[in-house]
């Protein structure tokens, strides 16, 4: 299934939230990523359109199976990319800023070869 990184930013923060809170709401994406209520009702459209999500009676959003599994991924190679970059020299929250510019774009084979180089390093 193609994603776009607007979307992968979306399940990666409920993701997030849920395991902070345990439950998720529009306003805490809203609040998580700085982004209007507006768009945060066109983002969770789209993934429950696309059958990554689910939304009660009562606004709370959970997550399918597949959107469970495509979000944890999208989460790992968020941390993964972070403590490369950090065992670089880079500062933890450049580190942070950068992974998540990395984690869209980066090939199968480079994060594989990063995770390598990071298992060997400890």
């Amino acid at each position: 299934m193609e994603i776009h990184e607007s979307s992968e930013d979306y399940l990666e923060a409920i993701l997030m939230i849920q395991e902070k809170q345990g439950y998720v709401r529009s306003v805490d994406i809203s609040d998580q990523l700085k982004v209007s209520k507006p768009s945060v009702t066109y983002a969770t459209k789209k993934l429950k359109n696309a059958g990554l999500i689910t939304m009660d009676k009562n606004g709370m959003i959970q997550f399918t199976k597949e959107g469970k599994e495509l979000a944890k991924n999208i989460y790992t190679r968020h941390k993964t990319l972070t403590e490369f970059f950090v065992s670089l020299g880079v500062k933890q929250e450049q580190a942070r800023i950068d992974a998540c510019k990395v984690e869209h774009d980066i090939s199968e084979q480079t994060f594989n070869a990063i995770k390598k180089k990071l298992k060997a390093q400890f």
